[in-house]
């Protein structure tokens, strides 16, 4: 049996490694590391690299963080990707990255995908109460030229949860409520591509209360590059999630609605084609920053009231220009009439 001496233990630490059988350093120590914590294990040694990129390390990692991914379909596809549910766990998984550049709409690229794979979990205090992986097919004309619209749920349907519904007495106390325990993740998978990204903010970055059903709205949101033309109104585009809960007080909380749209700084809607390619830059873009979600939201809305303030100034300034174009005219039609 060996023995890790202090000694063996104080230099760099490869004595101490090779002094445990592979098999028990994987199994004791590596599978009770999160996603994030072995990645840069894997960055000290080579030893180390070789032992954290096991794949069965990394599909344990996946599958506890996002469940949706035992589906069949995406774990066909993930098996396609270079380096399998690691390629995948740093696709989907947010870290901190420089601000991307904005992209180059090329709506006419004959490279979109033809088909996207949406898995997608919602967590109450970390506790997945809804999965769903739906498959879309993006070649249609139909899908390309119409609004992006993706609805997880039939309008008439809702899905129980385990989750009492706590609906309080104030408004403030049910939103703060919902707010600091709910948390979602969207990711977009491209078997073509073999790549994946995820399109949720994970916090919530708004909610509010429907004043006549009492439905609880919040809203995911993620705020990515758009067209590269400065001042555009596709500049910056908001990938928006809705998950809608409602419930009696006491009783079990219900999810009525989960939907994506995809908007620009106008507040209109991009179709399926730009949507596409929005998600292809996403995706080529890689890991970003899973932080800062309500910080961009919030900056875009900002952004969103002052395009729409220029705007209605520019209209104001057009009106009257047309106005006192017109009394202009009037006043000199009738002054050749009267003195002619």
């Amino acid at each position: 049996m060996n023995i890790v001496t202090p000694a063996a233990a104080c230099q760099g630490g490869d004595a101490s490694i090779s002094a445990l059988h592979p098999d028990v350093f994987q199994s004791h120590i590596l599978a009770r590391l999160d996603g994030p914590s072995l990645a840069s294990l894997a960055c000290v040694s080579s030893q180390l690299h070789a032992l954290s990129t096991e794949e069965h390390l990394w599909r344990n990692i996946c599958s506890s963080t996002w469940p949706s991914v035992e589906h069949p379909r995406v774990q066909e596809t993930i098996s396609t990707f270079p380096s399998g549910h690691r390629s995948f766990f740093f696709d989907s998984f947010p870290f901190p990255v420089p601000v991307p550049r904005p992209l180059k709409l090329d709506v006419n690229s004959s490279a979109l995908p033809t088909e996207l794979i949406l898995a997608v979990d919602v967590y109450y205090r970390d506790e997945v109460i809804y999965s769903k992986v739906e498959e879309i097919e993006t070649s249609s004309s139909w899908f390309l030229c119409s609004p992006f619209r993706v609805d997880l749920l039939d309008p008439k349907d809702s899905v129980s949860t385990p989750v009492k519904y706590f609906g309080g007495s104030e408004d403030e106390t049910l939103l703060k409520h919902k707010e600091e325990n709910l948390s979602l993740s969207w990711i977009v998978i491209d078997p073509t591509r073999k790549r994946a990204v995820n399109m949720s903010s994970r916090r919530v970055v708004s909610l509010q209360r429907h004043w006549l059903t009492g439905d609880v709205q919040v809203r995911f949101g993620t705020v990515v590059p758009g067209d590269e033309r400065r001042g555009s109104a596709q500049e910056w585009v908001e990938c928006g999630v809705v998950v809608t809960c409602c419930g009696k007080e006491g009783g079990e909380m219900q999810v009525r609605e989960v939907s994506m749209v995809m908007e620009d700084m106008e507040g209109k809607g991009l179709n399926g084609r730009e949507s596409l390619v929005i998600l292809g830059g996403a995706m080529g873009e890689g890991r970003r920053n899973g932080n800062e979600g309500k910080e961009k939201y919030e900056e875009f809305q900002e952004r969103k009231r002052e395009r729409k303030e220029e705007k209605q100034r520019k209209e104001r300034v057009l009106d009257l220009v047309c106005i006192t174009i017109g009394v202009a005219g009037f006043l000199t039609f009738w002054s050749a009439i009267l003195f002619k």
